[in-house]
């Protein structure tokens, strides 16, 4: 079945807009809510109870109070724990042994978008069948239960400081950051209570930008998808590396002392060849459509398979549980380490990454500059929505050539936009000169038999 309103990560869009409108969240919450009641394994005896968090955008306030009610008027209760990066939501709700964990975010979106999405009791994205349930039961009209079965709302103070010491347990004993000085960049969102705590608590120097949050600054020109800020700020302060979050906390980004940006494939590798210079079995990686090529190959290189996901930190999670593998990640930062937590989190993955720098002898910048990225070439075509391209035999020559050509040095992929008529041609290869020329080839020959 297709869904009507979850998308690869919740409900989400403009505030004010439907979905994303007050009596939305209540009918939304109000079905979750009847979801959770009819499950099953519930003991019938316990009130089920839901955790909600919350990135630092204004409506956040609006959305909470509405999916609050609406939960309530279900019979379920609400922990509320306000503003909370996505995967302090996820721990959370299993330490707590809750039945769902709820998080208003648009996650790297300006501060006028917002969404919801849900997790499940084990901390990790709902299940396929619980979000079709709650669809079906949004059309439903909105009841309410006896006044004696009200569910009930609690604030749980400790939230932050039980997130904290989580992050913590997962850096090793017999490592700590002194000597390091580290600028870190929350982007004016959900982690700007947290990340600099975590990093200071293990030793670090930390320099604190974006984490003045106002409601409406959440990932203006700050963050995971606006590293330059963060290259600037290293230089300026002379610190040894930079971490950039984004607005929910769960995307990663690193800058070297020199501002050198390193995205999540290279931050990736750096967790897996650490692994691998202890001795730790490696089964697999995971990455996506859009992992570079050159990850691919560093990790051939170790004797490590390598599986593509589609684009989407849910769908490595899938393919992850599927191979019964521990590691993977996107490009855009999202780093699943599932030893350590169910889900990606960017306070986590960073420090994965600086438990390996402390180990490994050398300068950072070889360490994290291991992989050097492949350039890569995108042209946008302009498409009418819903053509068969997939099926034109003189796009799929045209690209059969360009792979030929390429051979074992590149790759080629087209992708159609998920919210926009154009599709995508993509190149990459060892040669800039011959990634380039390839894919104005490609884009050629597509929009001509467009």
């Amino acid at each position: 079945m297709s869904r009507k309103y979850f998308g690869t990560d919740g409900v989400r869009g403009k505030v004010g807009e439907y979905p994303i409108t007050p009596d939305f969240a209540l009918k939304l919450g109000y079905a979750a809510g009847k979801v959770l009641v009819s499950r099953p394994e519930r003991v019938a005896s316990e009130r089920p109870a839901v955790l909600i968090g919350k990135d630092t955008r204004i409506s956040g306030y609006l959305l909470e109070a509405a999916l609050e009610s609406g939960f309530a008027a279900a019979g379920v209760d609400v922990c509320l724990v306000g503003p909370l990066p996505t995967p302090g939501v996820a721990y959370l709700t299993r330490a707590l042994r809750l039945q769902a964990g709820v998080v208003i975010s648009a996650s790297h979106n300006p501060f006028d978008d917002n969404g919801i999405k849900f997790f499940s009791a084990d901390g990790m994205k709902l299940p396929d069948e619980m979000e079709l349930a709650i669809e079906a039961q949004l059309d439903h009209a909105i009841g309410c239960v006896s006044s004696a079965s009200l569910g009930r709302a609690r604030r749980i103070d400790d939230a932050r400081g039980r997130y904290i010491e989580f992050c913590k347990s997962t850096f090793p004993n017999e490592l700590n950051l002194r000597g390091l000085k580290l600028v870190v960049d929350c982007a004016h969102g959900a982690a700007y209570h947290v990340a600099p705590d975590v990093l200071h608590e293990l030793g670090a120097e930390v320099h604190q930008i974006g984490c003045k949050p106002d409601g409406l600054n959440i990932n203006h020109e700050v963050g995971a998808t606006h590293p330059q800020t963060l290259a600037a700020a290293v230089r300026e302060q002379g610190a040894d590396l930079g971490l950039a979050l984004d607005g929910d906390g769960d995307r990663l980004m690193m800058v070297g002392a020199d501002g050198t940006v390193y995205d999540g494939d290279q931050l990736l590798y750096v967790i897996v060849a650490d692994r691998v210079a202890r001795g730790l079995s490696v089964a697999g990686v995971v990455g996506t459509l859009m992992s570079n090529l050159a990850l691919e190959h560093a990790l051939a290189k170790l004797a490590i398979p390598f599986e593509r996901a589609q684009v989407g930190d849910r769908y490595v999670m899938e393919k992850l549980l599927e191979k019964g593998w521990l590691l993977g990640g996107e490009n855009s930062g999202h780093l699943l380490c599932l030893d350590k937590h169910s889900t990606g989190d960017g306070i986590i993955a960073a420090l994965q990454v600086l438990a390996a720098l402390k180990r490994q002898p050398g300068a950072a910048t070889q360490i994290l500059g291991a992989v050097r990225l492949y350039p890569q070439k995108l042209i946008n075509v302009k498409m009418q929505k819903g053509f068969p391209w997939q099926d034109n035999p003189a796009i799929r020559a045209a690209q059969t050539a360009a792979e030929t050509r390429l051979a074992d040095g590149g790759r080629v992929l087209l992708r159609a936009s998920g919210t926009e008529p154009l599709l995508r041609v993509m190149v990459e290869g060892r040669d800039k000169a011959q990634v380039e020329h390839e894919a104005q080839k490609l884009a050629d020959a597509v929009a001509e038999s467009l």
